[in-house]
């Protein structure tokens, strides 16, 4: 038996999910506690791309990156957890509710994502999460999401 992956570095995150620049939105998972939950870290900078237009003055996150951010993070601590790392994985949202923005994300910042799985099983494909944004304590982001695991891919 091996040991529970607990953290997913860069490396390893590339490994699990299809992602990659300008739209991997998740640098590092950590405290992974199986398919239950786990927390992504994003260290916000100003040369990623979304900032050139959003907006030039004033640069801020775009609200629907966070919640991605918050989706691969899922799909991290899922596949990590299940040990699909170079299985091809796919991940797809079927559902996005409750979505609330509470502050702006900011180059500079670091977002932390907590995610939580409310429904889903090893073998299933429909998994349903609840994640948490938050910058230095502050909530930034909240939302529930579904999306479809396809770890046959291979």
């Amino acid at each position: 038996m091996t040991d529970a992956v607990t953290t997913a570095d860069i490396a390893l995150i590339q490994r699990i999910i299809p992602h990659r620049y300008p739209f991997l939105l998740v640098d590092k998972v950590v405290d992974i506690n199986g398919t239950q939950s786990g927390k992504g870290i994003k260290n916000v900078t100003m040369n990623e791309p979304h900032f050139t237009g959003h907006f030039p003055d004033q640069p801020v996150m775009p609200g629907v990156l966070i919640v991605e951010a918050m989706a691969q993070t899922a799909g991290v601590m899922v596949g990590a957890a299940l040990g699909m790392a170079d299985k091809n994985m796919k991940v797809y949202f079927m559902a996005i509710d409750g979505v609330k923005f509470r502050r702006m994300v900011v180059p500079g910042d670091v977002l932390e994502m907590q995610i939580e799985t409310t429904r889903g099983k090893p073998g299933g494909k429909v998994w349903k999460f609840k994640g948490v944004a938050t910058v230095e304590g502050e909530m930034a982001a909240e939302a529930e999401f579904t999306a479809m695991m396809d770890m046959n891919a291979q």
